[in-house]
């Protein structure tokens, strides 16, 4: 029997946007829809003061001050403003350092954006992780032997969960001279984050409950982090990011970061339970788990099944929706990038699936889910 809906478990690609999140953005629609930067009359004043309370929210969600929070279309802009706007301003300033240093399982954001640079004159370095995803620390203290401009090293990666020691990472990179950027839209409102000793921090509305083309940088006051920005207009954000901000997604992302940060603690406990339910329902079938079943946020299950390719499982279940990978490389035909890696061969990476499981995702879903796979590994197996 087929379900009313599909089950939905790609919680890492994209959240539903929670109700009350919602709820607070409409009226910002209708009723409230001055411009935050029309400072001359009411209206204006008003959208101005909801979108402060939200930078308000968002940099209590990471520890920050509400004015070291910039707000962006999502984490892709916000990672371009930090690791080019860092480098070209550095290189006006007369900074002779050109090495910027990345993960080879960065998002393709951050490794294209550390790639253009190369074209500007930059070295590009892209340091290999171990096999459970983590970044060794001797290989970073390695690659800042050489002097180096800036790291980034994402908190939390958005195929395997794996949690990188965000805090360390930056100890050493901060002791080296070097500028420290964390891509976090997969980490926030999933594991407790703090800007302390991080002097860039990328964020994203639609991974945390919020909506869609909306999201933040957090830059460091105290010492001044310096960026030159993108793109020319208004100045407004600190001369960061000109243009008119969209008061109902800022809302709506602060409502997100409020809920987010109220609730970090009983989503991942409950999620955790549905996790290791899921892992039990598809014992039987053999899957291995990759990346660090230990550092890892408790919705993430990145699976290699023993027989059955990813796109056949998900082909056998058209009601389920789980990916093989990063959203933003799904259409390119290629083996995901972060697998290969940690180590996965090209047949091994067509072979995984990765389960994201969220705060609205019920144990029924769960036990469906598996059920689904169970009997497409099957089918596929007896076709093999």
């Amino acid at each position: 029997m087929r379900p009313n809906r599909p089950i939905y478990l790609d919680n890492q690609a994209t959240t539903p946007c929670d109700p009350r999140v919602v709820q607070a953005m409409l009226p910002w629609f209708t009723e409230q829809f001055g411009n935050p930067h029309s400072a001359e009359h009411v209206m204006g004043r008003t959208a101005e003061a909801a979108v402060e309370a939200a930078r308000g929210q968002v940099a209590a969600l990471i520890g920050a001050e509400p004015r070291e929070i910039v707000f962006t279309s999502g984490a892709t802009e916000s990672n371009n403003i930090a690791i080019k706007g860092a480098a070209r301003f550095a290189r006006r300033a007369g900074d002779p350092r050109r090495r910027v240093i990345t993960l080879a399982t960065e998002h393709k954001c951050v490794l294209e954006s550390v790639a253009d640079l190369a074209e500007e004159g930059f070295e590009p370095v892209v340091l290999p992780v171990r096999a459970d995803g983590l970044l060794d620390p001797d290989t970073l203290r390695a690659a800042l032997a050489e002097p180096t401009l800036l790291v980034s090293v994402m908190a939390v990666n958005n195929e395997t969960g794996v949690i990188q020691d965000i805090a360390a990472l930056a100890a050493i990179a901060r002791q080296a001279g070097a500028l420290f950027h964390s891509d976090a839209a997969q980490g926030a409102g999933k594991i407790a984050l703090d800007v302390a000793g991080i002097d860039l921090m990328s964020l994203s509305g639609h991974k945390i409950y919020g909506p869609k083309g909306i999201g933040a940088l957090y830059v460091r006051r105290r010492p001044r982090v310096r960026l030159a920005p993108l793109f020319s207009g208004g100045g407004q954000e600190r001369g960061l990011r000109s243009g008119t901000l969209a008061t109902p997604l800022i809302v709506g992302l602060g409502e997100a970061a409020r809920l987010a940060m109220a609730e970090l603690a009983e989503d991942a406990a409950r999620i955790a339970v549905l996790r290791a339910r899921m892992q039990a329902g598809l014992a039987p079938l053999g899957a291995r788990l990759n990346g660090s079943a230990a550092a890892r946020i408790a919705g993430n299950l990145n699976l290699t099944f023993p027989a059955a390719r990813a796109a056949d499982l998900m082909a056998a279940c058209p009601d389920l929706c789980v990916s093989t990978g990063s959203a933003c490389t799904s259409a390119a035909i290629e083996p995901s990038h972060v697998l290969r890696a940690m180590g996965l061969t090209e047949d091994a990476a067509a072979r995984t699936l990765r389960i994201g499981i969220g705060r609205f995702t019920s144990a029924a879903d769960i036990d469906a889910a598996a059920d689904m796979l169970r009997r497409a590994a099957a089918h596929a197996s007896i076709e093999a």
